[in-house]
C-alpha cells in the first residue's frame, strides 16, 4: 500500500504502526479483530519509500483466499486497487526517479535475457539518465554563448568565438551519436528482432528452425506443403533476442489450407525485421528462387542461404561477390551454424559494446530528432536566431527523455503498459 497517510489502514490491519523500516511480526487483523493470518508488517514512511509516499508491505502465508481476505480488509479501509505502473508513476511525480528510469523498472520485469536485464539495471540506476543529462548540460553552455548576443545587444558582449562553438557543437554531436548507438542496442535487446525464414517447399526452412532453436519445434517431412502456418520460435543469441518464424512454402498451390498458410507468410514477410531465403544447394537458384526474390519488400534486409551443403560435401562458408550476401550451410550436420549465428547480430546490428543501457522505442526517436536539430543548427551558423532556435528544440527532445519536459498523455500511455500495480 502507499498513500499520503496510511495511519488508519494500518492500524485496522495491525492494530498499531510498525517500527520504521524493521520486519515485524504480527496478525493481520479482521473487522472484528480476529485474526485474518499472521506475517512479516514492514513500513517506509515518506519520503523514504518507493514512490516517496508512506509505503506498507504486508507478506502473509500465499494462499489466494487468505490474501483475498486481507485485501477486501484494506479496502474496507478506504485503500483502492492500484493502477498499472501507478506505484511507479507516483515515484516519477514524487522525484524518486526520472522517466527513463521509471521505464526501465518495466524493462527490468520484462527482460528475456540476462543481457537484456543487465542492461535494465543499468538504466534503473541512472546511467542512461545521467547520460542524457550530461549532454543536455553542454548544450546549455552553447546555448548561453549564442543567445548572450541576442538577449542583450546593448552590451558590449564580446562576439562568441566562432571556432569554440562551432567545436563545441561538434563535441555534442560526437557524444549525442555515442548515446545513440548504445540506446539502439539496448532497443534491439528490449524487442528483439522478427527474423522470417522463406522459400519454396522443401529447402529446409523447418529444418532450420529446429537446429537454431535446439528443439524440435516444427515438423519435418519431405512431403511439400508441411508448413501450413506461420511458426514462432523465441532464441538469444549473446543474449539478443530474436524471433524466428517460420513459413509456408512459397509456390502456386491448389490446397485451400496451404493457400491461407501462403497469405500469412506474405503478410509476415512485410513486417519483418531480416528475411532468411532458404535455398537448396543442389539445385542452384532457379526461377522460382528468383521470383521469391522479386516479391520480397525491398527495403528489407535479407541474407540467402544455401542449405544442404553436406550432399555436395562443400564447406561452410560466406560469399558477397555483389550486393547479396550468400551463407552456405547445412541445417541437417549444423554446419556453418556458427557462420549464421554471427551474421544475425552483424545484420542486425548488434556488436557488443560496454556500457548498453535499455531503450525505447520513443527515446530512439527523440535522440534522432535531437541529433537532426543539431545538423540544422550546423546550417544555421550565419543566423545566430535560428541556430539558437534549433539548440532549444534539441535539448527539449533530450528534455523529453528523462521526463523534465513531456506531456501528460504520453506519461499515461508510459505507465499503462506496466505489470498491475508496480
Amino acid at each position: 500500500m502507499s498513500g499520503q497517510s496510511l495511519d488508519p489502514v494500518v492500524r485496522g490491519v495491525l492494530g498499531k504502526i510498525p517500527v520504521p523500516r524493521c520486519a515485524t511480526y504480527s496478525s493481520f487483523l479482521d473487522a472484528q479483530g480476529q485474526a485474518i493470518d499472521r506475517g512479516i508488517a514492514l513500513f517506509f514512511p515518506a519520503p523514504h519509500s518507493y514512490t516517496g509516499e508512506d509505503v506498507v508491505e504486508l507478506q502473509g502465508h500465499g494462499g489466494p483466499a487468505v490474501l483475498q481476505l486481507l485485501l477486501q480488509r484494506c479496502l474496507e479501509l478506504g485503500a483502492r486497487l492500484a493502477q498499472p505502473g501507478e506505484f511507479t508513476r507516483r515515484a516519477f511525480l514524487n522525484d524518486k526517479l526520472d522517466l527513463a528510469q521509471a521505464e526501465s523498472v518495466a524493462d527490468l520485469i520484462d527482460a528475456t535475457t540476462a543481457q537484456a536485464a543487465r542492461s535494465a539495471m543499468r538504466s534503473l540506476q541512472g546511467e542512461f539518465s545521467r547520460a542524457i543529462r550530461s549532454l543536455v548540460e553542454k548544450m546549455i553552455a552553447l546555448r548561453m554563448l549564442v543567445e548572450a548576443m541576442l538577449d542583450f545587444p546593448e552590451e558590449e558582449i564580446p562576439m562568441p568565438d566562432v571556432v569554440q562553438r562551432d567545436a563545441q557543437l561538434g563535441a555534442l554531436h560526437e557524444e549525442l551519436e555515442q548515446i545513440l548507438r548504445l540506446a539502439q542496442q539496448g532497443c534491439l535487446l528490449r524487442e528483439g528482432a522478427h527474423i522470417v525464414l522463406a522459400g519454396k517447399p522443401n529447402v529446409g526452412k523447418s529444418s532450420l528452425l529446429n537446429c537454431l532453436s535446439g528443439e524440435e519445434v516444427a515438423l519435418v517431412s519431405e512431403t511439400p506443403g508441411t508448413t501450413r502456418d506461420v511458426i514462432r520460435q523465441a532464441i538469444q543469441i549473446a543474449g539478443v533476442p530474436l524471433h524466428i518464424m517460420d513459413t509456408a512454402g512459397l509456390r502456386a498451390s491448389q490446397d485451400v489450407v496451404e493457400q491461407m498458410g501462403i497469405a500469412r507468410a506474405r503478410s509476415t514477410l512485410q513486417k519483418a525485421d531480416l528475411i532468411l531465403i532458404l535455398l537448396d544447394t543442389t539445385d542452384g537458384i532457379g526461377p522460382e528462387d528468383r521470383k521469391i526474390l522479386d516479391e520480397l519488400p525491398p527495403d528489407t534486409p535479407r541474407l540467402l542461404i544455401h542449405n544442404k551443403i553436406d550432399l555436395l560435401d562443400q564447406p561452410a562458408r560466406i560469399e558477397q561477390p555483389g550486393k547479396e550476401c550468400h551463407l552456405y550451410l547445412s541445417a541437417k550436420t549444423g554446419a556453418g551454424l556458427e557462420l549464421l549465428r554471427d551474421k544475425l547480430l552483424a545484420l542486425m546490428g548488434w556488436h557488443q559494446e560496454a556500457g548498453v543501457f535499455m531503450a525505447r522505442e520513443r527515446h530512439i526517436r527523440a535522440l534522432l530528432a535531437a541529433q537532426e536539430h543539431l545538423q540544422r543548427a550546423a546550417g544555421e551558423s550565419a543566423r545566430a536566431e535560428f541556430f539558437a532556435e534549433e539548440l532549444r528544440l534539441a535539448q527539449e527532445q533530450l528534455n523529453s527523455i528523462t521526463g523534465e519536459f513531456t506531456a501528460d498523455d504520453l506519461l499515461g500511455e508510459i505507465f499503462s503498459r506496466f505489470c498491475i500495480g508496480k
